[in-house]
């Protein structure tokens, strides 16, 4: 009862209700999208070539919330502006230029964002004329025309002038619809796009195994699954709340007749410091063979076959990349030499520990430990419940990649309501004798 009273304080706060309304609205913005097809295309039959798909075609529907399966103007989804992300994230390792943008604060910051925005258009147009290519290429393989009809009504320049423009148009407006909600709603906007397309995709899924079955339910089938998405569960919300505490030491300082400094506090490290970008990152990046296909690169169809299939070929390539970006995001985001700066100037540091150099090394060890961790934690994640439940044979995509994210973003936006209703003073979402789901300590 005090998790449901506590969310009837959201509608006391008046700031924080049009936020929240805010967010739900562009959300079904969103998702009456999905349902709009993009011209020149029969959505029936793409619908049932993309239907019980797993590996890569699976995964890139699942994150588009069934767009793809739809041929939706969204069906590109948020991926063009992810890779976007991370070509800009390379960018600051190798260009000055970018990195020093990132040190000027607010300002760099804006201009680093308007980079991604034309990366994501010039992306979107790359990936929507290979998308073009590769529907009209269905119409002749065993996928398409050969079994249920083709695809593309009229194939030609005409056709893939109109998808370029519908899907690279669709892209940018899921990132107008993502930064609108970072700014004036709740969570990162991004994020919450994909968490929409995920759950909006359970209740399909339930009645998709209910017909397959034709009513016969297995219950040891059902006990299976369940468990795994209980466990995987208890799983996340362990590693994603689980933090290091770095004792911190403040120096004491006289001024006058008062003394100053001396405090204890404590430097947090989470052991998934990545959150659940890794994933996305990864999936992002198998989507690059399939649209090179289209283009005949040698290699490259061969490639996107054998990830269309989903065996263990893509597992063992998902799970590699993950951890790779894991080790990649943790390193570019957080930089024990500028923590180690930063204590130093504020007259602090880790007992026994000799500030600059020294603290940074201890910090930097300290942090690869735990990113061995977070990333063993992820692949683990995202791969064993997907083999599961394609090992009881169930056609529900809700796997560990999907459990990732959705828990992820779910756990970022609660705290984030329960930051504004503390602010307002207001108890959090759990009322006042429960642990925060921050998993802060208290100094």
């Amino acid at each position: 009862m005090s998790v449901l009273a506590g969310f009837s304080n959201i509608g006391k706060v008046p700031e924080l209700r049009k936020r929240v309304i805010f967010t739900l609205g562009l959300v079904a913005v969103y998702r009456v999208g999905v349902f709009i097809s993009t011209p020149g295309v029969d959505r029936s039959v793409m619908n049932r070539i993309v239907t019980g798909q797993g590996g890569l075609l699976g995964l890139v529907n699942l994150f588009s919330g069934g767009a793809l399966g739809n041929l939706s103007i969204f069906a590109l989804g948020v991926m063009p502006y992810v890779s976007a992300s991370i070509i800009m994230q390379l960018m600051g390792l190798v260009s000055p230029q970018v990195e020093e943008m990132r040190k000027e604060g607010e300002s760099g910051r804006r201009k680093l964002e308007q980079w991604t925005r034309y990366g994501t258009l010039l992306l979107s147009l790359f990936q929507s004329f290979g998308v073009a290519m590769w529907l009209e290429g269905l119409n002749s393989a065993d996928a398409g025309g050969g079994r249920f009809g083709d695809v593309v009504a009229h194939p030609g320049w005409g056709f893939r002038l109109m998808t370029m423009v519908t899907l690279t148009t669709g892209t940018l407006l899921i990132m107008w619809l993502g930064e609108q909600i970072t700014d004036g709603g709740i969570g990162n906007g991004i994020s919450l796009i994909i968490f929409a397309g995920i759950v909006a995709g359970i209740p399909k899924a339930i009645v998709g195994y209910w017909t397959g079955s034709a009513g016969d339910i297995q219950p040891m089938t059902v006990a299976v699954v369940v468990a795994t998405l209980v466990v995987s569960i208890g799983v996340v919300v362990f590693f994603e709340r689980a933090m290091r505490h770095i004792p911190i030491q403040y120096a004491r300082r006289q001024v006058g007749r008062r003394v100053y400094g001396g405090q204890q506090a404590h430097l947090p490290l989470k052991v998934n410091m990545a959150s659940m970008i890794p994933p996305i990152f990864a999936s992002s990046l198998l989507m690059f063979p399939a649209t090179l296909s289209s283009f005949n690169i040698p290699g490259m169809q061969l490639l996107s076959g054998i990830l269309n299939r989903g065996d263990w070929v893509f597992q063992a390539l998902y799970g590699l990349l993950i951890v790779f970006f894991t080790f990649f995001y943790t390193a570019v985001t957080f930089r024990p030499v500028d923590v180690a700066d930063n204590l130093k100037k504020q007259q602090a540091n880790i007992p026994g520990i000799r500030p600059g150099r020294q603290t940074a090394e201890f910090i930097d060890r300290v942090l690869s430990r735990l990113t061995v961790g977070g990333a063993i934690y992820l692949a683990a994640i995202c791969i064993i419940p997907s083999i599961i439940i394609q090992a009881v044979r169930v056609p529900f995509q809700f796997g560990g990649t999907s459990l990732i994210i959705v828990v992820g973003v779910a756990l970022e936006t609660v705290n984030q309501i329960e930051a504004h209703l503390i602010t307002h003073s207001y108890e959090g979402l759990t009322g006042p004798a429960a642990t925060r789901l921050s998993g802060r300590r208290p100094a």
